[in-house]
């Protein structure tokens, strides 16, 4: 019997790149996210599997549960989570709009956690499933000039790691993917292509497929390339204070 993975933010980004790599190795798929067309054309491209798609804006209140309840009136059930959409801005606090960063914590955060809660149920249920939550080397220090996307990233990154403790002695394993800055649409809507930190970006699809070799072999956590992995080690033993000053400095313009 195929199992079938879910994928949030799935038509675009890393999001799409993990579709591609869990249709290639045969999963059934349900793809959640805004743009309903690029989801049926990648329904269309995929015809040897069964493909729901399920047209939901996450940064919704209730969104995550209506996804839920829609997989449960269909029967599906979720081997493996990808916890992948989300977005960012740039600019101070006080100066973007609250409303946006209000939705950035409903999504990057709340509706995570809320198809994390409900799948986790059935997974422990049966004993098996793997769960993949997309972080950042954001949750590794305070973020001016994204002070809200780096706290959301670091809550993924806690609260994952915590989930893999509480799992410990079970067949279901929870992986958080780190990358650093990544050639996807991110940079555009997050507005920070222009800056220091997007000078060493990776391409999408190298991204991907360490996070999901990661996913595939239960590994807890998985930083992309090896200046992210230092910048992230580094971010650790340094002061946070200090921490901080460096996330300003790569924030600015090139």
């Amino acid at each position: 019997m195929k199992k079938t993975a879910l994928i949030t933010g799935a038509t675009s980004g890393l999001g799409y790149e993990f579709v591609k790599l869990l249709a290639n190795d045969g999963y059934n798929l349900v793809l959640v996210a805004r743009d309903e067309e690029k989801l049926k054309e990648i329904k269309q491209s995929y015809s040897q599997l069964e493909v729901t798609v399920i047209p939901k804006d996450l940064s919704v209140i209730g969104a995550a549960k209506e996804v839920f309840n829609e997989i449960e009136d269909r029967g599906i059930d979720i081997d493996v989570l990808v916890n992948n959409a989300g977005f960012g801005l740039m600019g101070s606090f006080d100066e973007l709009d609250i409303q946006k960063q209000l939705n950035m914590i409903q999504l990057n955060i709340t509706a995570l956690t809320e198809l994390t809660y409900y799948c986790l149920q059935k997974m422990k249920q049966r004993n098996v499933g793997k769960i993949l939550n997309v972080a950042s080397t954001a949750a590794f220090q305070p973020g001016p000039q994204m002070a809200v996307y780096y706290a959301t990233k670091a809550y993924v990154l806690s609260f994952s790691e915590a989930l893999v403790e509480e799992l410990s002695g079970s067949a279901v394993t929870v992986t958080t993917l780190c990358p650093g800055p990544t050639k996807t649409n991110f940079g555009a809507v997050a507005n920070v292509e222009g800056t220091k930190m997007f000078s060493r970006a990776m391409a999408s699809d190298e991204v991907a497929k360490s996070g999901y070799k990661a996913l595939m072999n239960g590994k807890r956590v998985v930083v992309t390339g090896g200046f992210n992995k230092a910048g992230a080690l580094g971010a650790k033993f340094m002061p946070r204070s200090l921490a901080a000053k460096v996330a300003k400095y790569v924030a600015e313009e090139k």
